[in-house]
């Protein structure tokens, strides 16, 4: 029987995820839309993730597998793969998390329906208690962003899409990224072109449903379990700033209002607790510089911050 024709590429990067990447492949093999191909990248993998892509690839022409030699980074490896994009479709898929079954069934259903430019959904943390991964419930911001579904809308009229900014929890028309791409060299590399997806795109779609499951390493490797580290700090008050800069020049002042609540709320507190016992002043003093920053900004006053946090934030 000859395969359908794809109509969406999945790129999906790892660097030493060997013991997740299988989980990630049969995630994609699993799902009840199966009209896509993957770009597989490994980003200088020091253990066995080269080896499993390439294995993947040789036994289902829908993988087609890439490597690095030396690793280049998140960004620079998401960035390759769209470049090799031939379908009028694309998504991103980390190489240690895994879709739900009807992902992209959901997901490209949406975007027929509307002709929108991306479609984004709801995700669930998966944290390890001891023996398995065990997904968790959508979070209040996550729903908030996704549900009830909303078709066709844009980021003036649902300026509290603006919190889901990760890569892998959207699809979109390849031709949206004919000059948009991922920083490189740094961390927290998708939260500005999310926030440029939302300020460039025509319309887009929202659905509440649970299309990723993202893992939380038990190892404490993922990108997010880092920022006790004074370069991961830097590069993740970066991308807050860059995305906020973002919103604002649109003209998407209610986003920025949203997007603030959301960073008062969840960012600044672990930060804010950090910085109080962290050795390097460096890092109270950019924690404290980017509070100014965003007191100073206009939005803030609609950002209807919790009275004690703002306390808690008086430097």
């Amino acid at each position: 029987m000859t395969a359908p024709t794809p109509i969406v590429t999945l790129i999906v990067p790892g660097r030493d995820i060997a013991g997740f990447a299988p989980a990630a492949l049969d995630s994609l093999r699993a799902q009840t839309e199966n009209r896509w191909h993957a770009i597989l990248i490994d980003d200088g993998s020091t253990d066995d993730t080269a080896e499993i892509f390439a294995a993947a690839a040789a036994s289902d022409p829908r993988f087609r597998a890439v490597r690095h030699e030396a690793s280049r980074g998140l960004g620079a490896a998401r960035n390759v793969g769209v470049d090799l994009v031939d379908t009028p479709l694309v998504g991103f898929l980390d190489g240690d998390d895994e879709l739900t079954p009807t992902a992209l069934e959901r997901l490209l259903g949406s975007l027929a329906e509307t002709g929108s430019d991306f479609v984004a959904g709801a995700y669930v943390r998966s944290r390890f208690d001891g023996d398995r991964y065990i997904p968790g419930r959508v979070q209040p911001w996550v729903e908030a962003a996704t549900s009830p579904a909303r078709l066709g809308t844009t980021i003036v009229e649902h300026p509290r899409a603006s919190a889901n900014i990760v890569a892998w929890s959207k699809i979109s028309r390849t031709e949206l990224w004919s000059d948009l791409r991922f920083p490189e060299g740094v961390a927290y590399e998708d939260q500005v072109v999310a926030q440029l997806m939302y300020t460039r795109a025509r319309a887009f779609d929202v659905i509440p449903d649970t299309v990723v499951r993202w893992r939380l390493r038990a190892d404490g490797t993922s990108i997010t379990q880092g920022r006790a580290q004074l370069p991961v700090l830097r590069d993740y008050l970066r991308a807050l700033r860059g995305g906020i800069r973002v919103l604002h020049d649109a003209g998407a002042h209610a986003a920025v209002a949203a997007r603030l609540e959301l960073i008062l709320a969840m960012d600044l507190p672990p930060l804010v607790e950090i910085a109080g016992t962290h050795p390097d002043p460096r890092y109270a003093e950019g924690v404290e510089s980017f509070v100014a920053e965003i007191q100073a900004l206009p939005e803030y006053a609609d950002a209807r911050p919790d009275p004690a946090l703002t306390a808690a934030l008086a430097w």
